[in-house]
């Protein structure tokens, strides 16, 4: 299994660890990637805790939705939503973005089902989050749970795959790179 650990400002708070705290976890257990989301905070806040997980953390660090801080990390992670607010096309959406934060940074989106996965694969991205898997707390919108069929359709992509919503460490897949892990990393 290959971990890709998500850093959620909500989950921090509600489990009393610090930044450092989830860094030494993710590390113990190999993380490959670090992801910081935070969907309350405003761009200052957010900046400033990436500058302090890089000085944590010198594996792959990814914020999530703002793009825009960049510069403190490796990377960004989109929601279908979110890419669609750069461009309703997804293509014109993907040159826009790397024209602003360079082509030597990461891109992965958010995919929830085979159509979105196919199209992923025409799109110019580092790799897909494929799920929810199961449902979750830490995601209020999740409208589809792919259970045993997020393998299978992970089989479809050309890009690497992080399945997210509700994985753990026990989970198993055949076509999955990254298992996307966040409070699962506390218990």
């Amino acid at each position: 299994m290959r971990l890709y650990a998500l850093c959620d400002e909500d989950l921090l708070r509600k489990y009393g660890k610090t930044p450092a705290e989830f860094v030494e976890t993710a590390k113990s257990k190999n993380a490959e990637i670090i992801q910081y989301r935070n969907k309350n905070g405003d761009k200052e806040f957010i900046k400033k805790r990436l500058i302090e997980l890089r000085k944590l953390y010198d594996g792959f660090l990814i914020v999530n939705d703002k793009y825009e801080l960049t510069p403190f990390c490796d990377g960004v992670h989109l929601g279908q939503e979110d890419l669609k607010a750069i461009d309703p096309d997804k293509q014109k959406a993907l040159a826009l973005l790397k024209e602003t934060i360079g082509s030597d940074k990461i891109i992965g989106i958010s995919t929830h089902n085979e159509e979105e996965v196919l199209e992923a694969n025409d799109l110019d991205v580092n790799y897909i989050g494929l799920g929810a898997y199961r449902n979750t707390s830490t995601k209020k919108d999740v409208t589809t749970v792919l259970g045993e069929k997020l393998d299978e359709i992970a089989a479809l992509s050309t890009h690497f795959v992080a399945a997210i919503g509700g994985v753990r460490e026990s989970d198993h897949f055949k076509h999955v790179t990254y298992h996307v892990i966040g409070s699962g990393l506390f218990v």
